[in-house]
């Protein structure tokens, strides 16, 4: 296993670093650049101008800015963000804890909802209760996010004010302090909880299908021929072979629900990574939309290393030696 692990993480270097490319080119292509930001408007001459240019490094070809780049990032610098006038790292130090903090509650709901009510309507094919959950998925999956979370404002918010409409933490609240950390889950729950119940319908609708499918195949017969107990039957042998499509997607999680949580933030005002991101692109500020970038590759390609780990705790079958 540690052999493996070990491969995998070697295999990474050459995928991050075509990924980088990629992503530095697309950033030279975008509108503007590091000195669109930076230029003084009360001194605009041509020469200034090209001064400036020359200072940046801009004029330099582009695999000189590239290796120039590359080199800072191998030194953790990523650059200086001309919007917020700080260091990249910095500006998304200040975020990445808020996104944590809605990525954790929204893949513990998302899982737990998937879990028991992708169990029951496997279980009980073809029932009410089963016809309720397979309504109740549709509906999610058919509901654009930023609608529902429009509607999750205007309701929870508004109407019954169990949550903070915007922000990631109260007026006048003491850092460090318990009312700080409960304003922030607070806050952070409302995002949360629309993020987690959109994404919890798709994986209750694979988890019921593999339980329905799994429970007609021959092993199960065999069991049930030798008088196993069904409680037995299901937890043992059906629901373990029917998790392992939820863990494959769980590799994609880590990176998807911060790209995912982009329109979330955005709608509540929440400041986290999604929210910088496109603050970023809008005004072209491509030394923090390169980091974010990278930031999730890195946690995609992370994330199916752990789904692959994962896969030999939940079936011994496929265990990496």
């Amino acid at each position: 296993m540690l052999l493996y692990t070990l491969r995998r993480i070697v295999i990474m270097i050459p995928i991050l670093i075509m990924i980088s490319i990629v992503v530095f080119a697309l950033a030279l292509a975008m509108p503007g650049d590091a000195l669109s930001g930076q230029i003084d408007p009360s001194n605009t001459k041509p020469e200034y101008i090209e001064e400036m240019r020359e200072q940046l490094g801009l004029n330099d070809p582009v695999h000189v800015q590239y290796g120039r780049w590359a080199a800072g990032i191998l030194q953790w610098d990523f650059g200086r963000s001309f919007v917020h006038r700080m260091d990249v790292t910095e500006a998304i130090g200040q975020r990445l804890p808020n996104t944590i903090l809605l990525s954790v509650l929204s893949l513990l709901l998302t899982y737990v909802l998937a879990f028991f009510m992708g169990r029951y309507a496997g279980r009980h094919p073809y029932t009410i209760g089963d016809y309720g959950i397979q309504g109740l998925n549709y509906l999610m999956l058919a509901i654009p996010s930023f609608v529902a979370a429009i509607f999750a404002i205007f309701f929870f918010s508004f109407q019954l004010g169990w949550f903070p409409a915007t922000g990631s933490i109260g007026s006048g609240v003491t850092p460090g302090t318990m009312e700080y950390y409960l304003s922030k889950l607070k806050h952070a729950a409302l995002p949360a909880i629309v993020l987690g119940m959109l994404t919890t319908a798709s994986y209750t609708q694979f988890l019921r299908n593999d339980i329905i499918e799994n429970a007609q195949k021959d092993y199960v017969r065999t069991a049930r021929a030798k008088g196993t107990p069904e409680n037995k039957i299901y937890n043992k042998h059906i629901l373990r072979n029917s998790i392992i499509p939820i863990v494959t997607l769980f590799g994609f999680d880590i990176g998807s629900i911060i790209g995912g949580a982009v329109i979330i933030e955005t709608v509540f005002t929440y400041p986290g990574i999604g929210e910088l991101l496109i603050t970023s692109i809008g005004r072209r500020d491509s030394a923090v939309v390169i980091a974010i970038t990278l930031m999730l590759s890195v946690a995609t390609l992370v994330g199916n290393l752990i789904a692959d780990l994962l896969y030999g705790v939940i079936d011994p079958r496929i265990r990496v030696e």
